[in-house]
């Protein structure tokens, strides 16, 4: 049986927030909805949180980190190129939208290119897509692909804040062309598509 994938919306700043389930476990990729959102979705499937998975460590995929981080009391896990993103608001662009500094909580767990995250029943793939930030990163789960800023439906991610590099992302959009083109695609904005129909937009 494929996972249940729910988007708790509406997340802040448009940002999408994934609840990804199989059987009894589940993990949140990116973290913008209230934590009684969260709890209130893991209890209508009869569900727990094993681990928040973050695509990039940008503000508007962390806003309610530490609520829910501190409720479920489970680790995150952070591609090791953004590990410095959190702590600085400048690196993670809260200060530069807003003037201020703004903090979250650091990475319990750093994970490389290629490497498989196993909560109980549930297993995702990562697949590390530097561009939009040095530690962007996919998280591939049974023909669905969790992406970020780094493709969206019609579209693809800045790369001019902090550890952006186009020529970066432009190799990471090719690599991701290599899936298969009937995975389905569920960025960081907007709505899912097939990364088939994502790509024709692009090339």
């Amino acid at each position: 049986m494929a996972p249940t994938i729910i988007n708790i919306t509406p997340g802040g700043y448009a940002a999408n927030c994934y609840l990804v389930i199989k059987g009894t476990d589940a993990v949140l990729i990116d973290c913008t909805a209230r934590a009684p959102d969260v709890q209130e979705a893991l209890a209508e499937q009869g569900a727990t949180l094993r681990g928040i998975l973050l695509t990039h460590a940008h503000f508007d995929h962390m806003l309610t980190l530490d609520a829910v981080k501190r409720e479920a009391n489970v680790p995150v896990y952070l591609a090791a190129g953004d590990k410095d993103l959190p702590a600085d608001g400048e690196k993670n662009a809260h200060t530069v939208f807003f003037g201020t500094p703004r903090s979250y909580p650091a990475p319990d767990v750093l994970f490389g290119d290629g490497e498989t995250l196993s909560f109980g029943e549930l297993a995702l793939v990562s697949m590390l897509t530097p561009g939009h930030t040095r530690g962007s990163a996919l998280f591939l789960c049974e023909g669905a692909a969790f992406t970020g800023d780094t493709i969206f439906a019609a579209g693809y991610g800045r790369f001019d804040l902090y550890g952006g590099d186009g020529a970066a992302l432009v190799s990471s959009l090719e690599r991701i062309a290599t899936l298969p083109r009937d995975t389905v695609i569920y960025p960081g904005h907007g709505p899912h598509a097939e990364l088939g129909a994502a790509l024709d937009n692009l090339f």
